[in-house]
């Protein structure tokens, strides 16, 4: 008669515990994008939104002040500037629906950086103030230059300051 082994005897090896110091890697089901929490650096996307309020509610301050031949004072609001003034409204209307679509979800692809596109639409909103700050338009010749344009520059500046933060957040 032909013998079997006989295993019922034999038991199943445990398996080794990790050595001391080492951490277990557990690799993740999917990647998950991590936002960072709080901090300086995530001040980013606060003052992303904070500027671009400010862009676009800045071009309906006064850019230019002046004595009229009939009021006492003449003060022209952005929006009446010309198209740069409304240029200027419509980039921080831009700049803030980007951040309402990031907080709602929607992220823009990663070729193309978020960071980048907020530092270039503050740029362009810089050169469009300093275009109206350094060349007063015809109508306005004897007028000077009011508080609103240099709230349009520095909120404009404030946006390229946002998109240099979210930058170094996105690294």
């Amino acid at each position: 008669m032909a013998r079997i082994a006989d295993t019922a005897r034999v038991e199943t090896p445990e398996p080794f515990p990790p050595p001391e110091g080492e951490d277990v890697y557990y690799e993740a089901e999917q990647d998950v994008a991590i936002r960072p929490v709080g901090g300086f650096w995530a001040l980013g996307g606060r003052l992303t939104w904070v500027a671009a309020l400010v862009l676009a509610v800045s071009a309906f301050t006064d850019w230019y002040v002046g004595k009229g031949p009939v009021s006492p004072i003449i003060a022209v609001i952005g929006w009446h500037t010309g198209a740069l003034g409304k240029l200027i409204f419509f980039i921080g209307l831009v700049l803030l629906g980007l951040v309402i679509l990031r907080e709602l979800g929607f992220e823009l692809p990663p070729s193309v950086p978020e960071s980048l596109v907020v530092i270039a639409l503050g740029s362009l909103a810089t050169i469009f103030v300093l275009i109206r700050l350094i060349s007063i338009p015809d109508d306005f010749l004897g007028a000077g230059r009011g508080i609103g344009i240099w709230i349009s520059l520095l909120s404009a500046l404030l946006v390229i300051v946002a998109g240099l933060l979210r930058a170094s957040e996105e690294l």
